[in-house]
């Protein structure tokens, strides 16, 4: 599965530049404004590595690393236009594992993070519980792999697709919210945006639905979200 990679940043045009320039990468972004949203976000989706701008409004970038090294060990690349050395050696010091100002050339920036993902890759500190073999009733997703297969038959998802399912299997049998599902597989900048959800769900209930106008796998729970609900194939069941 595609490294998932944490855009921090208070300026919307930089989040969205960057997400989409990781997105074309191959990685898969989220975006938070804040690092009080920034912690909630990783609360709830663990990503494989942190962009995080040190200027932040309220809770600043250097109070936010401290947070998250609080809980878990997760990467921190800071991307600030502060350049005061204070700033680097104090982030570095708090366990940030690059810094780089701006303006920044972006081949730079993801050849710093593939530097970084390396390395933390060697030492097992990505979120295994995000790399686990799923099985719900018939359905089976492997991440490492980005593979799915239903009554035994392989499925082919995009990238988003497979991110919306496994979204929905970590949560399997439990309503997930509309508004989580955006934050978690589209990031912050599409909240207000349901229509993305809908057709990507339109696509993925197209290629692992019996009957995609008549769903079982995956149940609209009307005015809260979407439900994975367990299905075995009628080989299973003779």
């Amino acid at each position: 599965m595609a490294y998932q990679i944490l855009i921090v940043d208070d300026d919307a045009l930089m989040r969205r530049s960057l997400s989409l320039q990781l997105e074309q990468a191959g990685y898969r972004t989220t975006t938070a404004a804040s690092g009080e949203d920034a912690l909630a976000l990783i609360q709830r989706d663990r990503p494989d590595l942190v962009l995080l701008d040190v200027g932040l409004p309220g809770m600043d970038g250097l109070e936010t690393i401290r947070r998250i090294h609080q809980e878990m060990d997760i990467p921190v690349i800071f991307v600030t236009a502060r350049r005061r050395e204070f700033d680097e050696i104090l982030g570095l010091e708090l366990g940030a594992d690059e810094y780089i100002t701006k303006p920044f050339n972006p081949d730079v920036l993801q050849a710093r993070i593939k530097a970084v993902l390396r390395r933390t890759s060697r030492q097992d500190t990505r979120g295994s519980a995000r790399d686990e073999t799923l099985e719900i009733g018939d359905l089976i997703i492997d991440p490492a792999a980005h593979e799915v297969t239903v009554g035994g038959r392989p499925v082919e998802l995009t990238a988003r697709e497979f991110a919306l399912l496994h979204v929905l299997a970590l949560e399997a049998g439990k309503v997930v919210a509309l508004d989580d599902l955006i934050a978690r597989v589209w990031g912050a900048e599409f909240l207000g945006e349901p229509q993305v959800v809908y057709v990507h769900m339109r696509w993925l209930r197209e290629k692992i639905e019996a009957d995609p106008n008549k769903p079982q796998r995956i149940v609209n729970v009307r005015g809260v979200g979407y439900k994975l609900v367990p299905q075995m194939s009628d080989q299973a069941r003779a």
